[in-house]
């Protein structure tokens, strides 16, 4: 186990820091152009997928009681990308938008912008918006509003977290639903039932959904105020660049969800009731340099259990005890765009999952159905 002191050293957590590198990497495809704007997509896709494969796995793990004090560098991770990515993203839409550059490689640059605010910048905001300070929360909630993607906090903490593994959860993929069937459906139902959730939340209270005090108001504000600086400091070209990083960014966001989760239900026990969340329903990947990557996202199966675990304390689960996916997500998110490939790979694990844990269970029918969801 790695001990509260090892882990406060400067170093334990400058691995994290790797991800820094794709912003200097945007750079040079905004400057060089040509082939040149492919190399933050293949630094984030194909460079840490061949790192995973030198460096193996990293089963080791944090004491889980290590003092928040002690965490200090772990946070300025998450906490200073916010301005950096503010900043950068609103640079190269200033830049690009009058660079002399063709109307294709504006657009590669900018989806690349949109892979490292989606790989980086949403998957910090996940991080920031589980923590209990509330300034972490507003961080979170300003790099979802850089890629219109606020209701996402509301979706994840209402509808995700309780409801994973069961048909009310929209962004838990469906046994044999590829990417291209899972992606339009998530973004439709995670949109509305976030707001149903706050929605409620605010029935509860006794008001009505347009109370002031409904998050929605605050996430469209910000997203409008982004927006509108994006129009400020590059004009229509500016906008339409913002549009294709916010793009792809949410598209990376729902890969990595459909990953996460896909084919895994939890058992139901009758009348709208489901067993407890459990470490057997998520995926995750022990590969090192994806995980330094996402900041330990793919210990997925302990963040469930622990929401506000810091992520240098996210726990590896054993095989034992949750499945394991046979490459980190970069290689498997590429994987899952290709759905005769993906399913070829993930399908006869999950079959293999469904025997081992609930060999008892004959009609799997309701559970893959996730337009028909079983009795509340």
């Amino acid at each position: 186990m790695i001990t509260a002191a090892q882990l406060s050293r400067p170093s334990a957590a400058l691995p994290f820091y790797l991800s820094y590198g794709l912003i200097p990497l945007v750079w040079v495809a905004a400057l060089a152009g040509g082939w040149w704007v492919l190399l933050p997509i293949a630094a984030t896709w194909y460079l840490f997928s061949a790192l995973d494969a030198v460096l193996g796995l990293n089963l080791e793990n944090a004491d889980p009681a290590t003092p928040e004090g002690d965490l200090r560098w772990y946070k300025i991770i998450t906490a200073a990308w916010v301005p950096l990515q503010f900043v950068n993203l609103y640079t190269l839409i200033w830049y690009v938008s009058g660079a002399d550059l063709s109307a294709l490689e504006k657009f590669g640059v900018f989806f690349g912008v949109g892979v490292m605010t989606g790989t980086v910048g949403i998957n910090y905001s996940h991080e920031l918006m589980h923590q209990k300070s509330r300034a972490e929360r507003w961080l979170g909630d300003l790099l979802l509003a850089m890629v219109l993607y606020s209701h996402f906090r509301s979706e994840h903490l209402l509808v995700h977290h309780r409801y994973v593994g069961t048909p009310r959860d929209p962004v838990t993929a469906r046994y044999n639903e590829g990417f291209h069937r899972f992606y339009p459906r998530v973004l439709r139902q995670s949109l509305a039932s976030s707001f149903a959730a706050e929605k409620a939340m605010l029935a509860r209270r006794g008001l009505p959904w347009h109370h002031l005090s409904n998050p929605f108001w605050r996430y469209w504000t910000m997203q409008a105020l982004m927006l509108a600086l994006a129009l400020a400091v590059g004009g229509w070209a500016g906008l339409a660049l913002f549009l294709v990083q916010a793009g792809v960014a949410i598209w990376q966001l729902e890969l990595v969800n459909y990953v996460e989760h896909y084919g895994l239900t939890r058992k139901h026990l009758g009348n709208g009731q489901y067993e407890h969340v459990l470490p057997r329903h998520s995926w995750n990947a022990a590969h090192k340099a994806s995980n330094w990557l996402l900041i330990n996202l793919q210990r997925h199966s302990d963040h469930h259990y622990k929401p506000d675990r810091r992520f240098p304390l996210l726990q590896n689960h054993s095989e034992e005890d949750a499945p394991q996916l046979p490459y980190g997500y970069p290689v498997m998110t590429v994987a899952a765009m290709i759905p005769p490939l993906w399913k070829k790979v993930m399908n006869r694990r999950v079959r293999a999952w469904r025997k081992r844990y609930y060999p008892e269970i004959t009609d799997w029918t309701p559970y893959n159905k996730g337009a028909t969801p079983l009795p509340r």
